[in-house]
């Protein structure tokens, strides 16, 4: 089992554990539910663009909602917005349900809510939907040189 996502993170040397589950539906809420994992420690990563053809990806607990003010001031802007499911995928790479922060098609920085990195491990999408990564928050900090950020 191979993605962009995970041959990124092997080259990388930063550490993961792939795991795997029967896709069914979209959403971070299902994946926690079909592996047994807490929504709070399942990142959801959404691609919002910032206006002026420029994009960035945050990094979201799967039961909090992104704060579109806070996105905007955390990357600089006046306004944020959610991409459409169109831009995102074409953007990452990936399909939406199974898009991955790490290897994207286009690069793209990222933000992660802050509160991430209270959990030791949380599972993060592996760039293929029904294909998670368990990892160490701030080892995702450190693959994609991000900041983190109150997002919610």
């Amino acid at each position: 089992m191979s993605t962009r996502a995970i041959a990124f993170l092997k080259s990388e040397g930063i550490p993961y554990e792939i795991v795997q589950y029967p896709h069914e539906e979209k959403g971070a809420a299902y994946a926690a539910r079909a592996l047994g994992y807490a929504l709070e420690a399942t990142v959801k990563t959404l691609v919002v663009d910032l206006g002026n053809r420029s994009y960035s990806l945050a990094l979201m607990p799967g039961h909090r909602q992104l704060d579109m003010k806070k996105m905007a001031r955390a990357c600089g802007v006046k306004r944020a917005a959610m991409a459409d499911t169109a831009t995102a995928e074409r953007l990452t790479g990936y399909r939406v349900g199974g898009i991955s922060p790490f290897a994207t098609q286009h690069p793209l920085s990222a933000v992660m809510e802050e509160s991430l990195l209270r959990n030791k491990q949380v599972l993060i999408n592996a760039g293929q939907r029904g294909t998670m990564l368990q990892m160490d928050p701030a080892e995702i900090v450190r693959a994609l040189g991000c900041p983190t950020a109150a997002l919610c």
